[in-house]
């Protein structure tokens, strides 16, 4: 395989000896990967200032001949998201996202992935404070879906039986979505009210812009979304990110 040439975005960065840096790079074609950037502490760097972590541009890749370690060669800045670290609704959000992107996404092409990972940066880098929560829900439920993982919203995810709309609807994390009376009875759910179920049905779908929430909704689907990704994408790895977004309850400044 020979130069591999893709948008990407610099998910995380860490020192290599004295002089280079591996980063981990989702990328619009080859999933997410690592790669080393050899010299990029080195004063008079060609990679400058460009590799900041939530940066995206133009990758220059070399696969390794033994091993996944890819070599960056160049990486052409496309935007620097500066407006991301101006408030800690929105650098925590993006914190979550990307660490979903991270942890989860195959080192495979996902284009999807890729744009839902980009449009959901820029959503948050230009929201308001108080829109910063639920953005970042609307963006963790359109990565869950594109890797396969939607929750199950009209049907028992165990036999199927609809669930009539505009009901309250049993919802077990752990499980996958949806359960009907009979199954409920022998699950651990939690009972959405019909305004709750609508609202995640929103959310998961994201058409159009996310509903408006008050405090106390918002962190209820926070706690919602987190306990599904932790149940069924997570496998038991730590995802700190995730944790510190779902119990941050930040107000917005007044």
């Amino acid at each position: 395989m020979g130069l591999l040439t893709t948008e990407a975005i610099v998910l995380s960065s860490i020192r290599y000896g004295e002089t280079s840096k591996i980063v981990r790079l989702a990328t619009r074609d080859a999933g997410v990967l690592s790669a080393i950037a050899k010299g990029a502490l080195r004063p008079r760097s060609r990679f400058g200032a460009a590799l900041q972590v939530l940066s995206r541009g133009q990758a220059h890749l070399l696969p390794s001949r033994t091993g996944d370690l890819y070599q960056l060669t160049a990486f052409d800045l496309l935007h620097l998201p500066a407006g991301l670290g101006e408030g800690m609704a929105r650098y925590t959000g993006a914190a979550a996202l990307t660490e979903l992107v991270q942890r989860i996404t195959p080192a495979e092409s996902h284009p999807e992935v890729f744009e839902a990972l980009q449009a959901g940066l820029e959503a948050l880098e230009a929201a308001d404070p108080d829109r910063a929560g639920v953005l970042t829900l609307q963006a963790l439920w359109r990565v869950v879906s594109l890797l396969g993982f939607e929750p199950a919203l009209d049907a028992c995810v165990f036999d199927g039986i609809v669930i009539s709309p505009g009901q309250p609807l049993p919802f077990s994390a752990r499980e996958g979505g949806a359960l009907c009376e009979a199954c409920a009875r022998t699950h651990a759910v939690r009972v959405l009210p019909a305004e709750d179920r609508a609202t995640l049905t929103a959310l998961v779908h994201g058409r159009g812009p996310p509903p408006d929430l008050d405090s106390r909704h918002e962190r209820a689907h926070r706690r919602l979304a987190a306990q599904f990704i932790r149940h069924q994408l997570a496998e038991g790895s730590d995802l700190p990110a995730l944790e510190v977004w779902e119990g941050q309850g930040w107000e917005p400044p007044r």
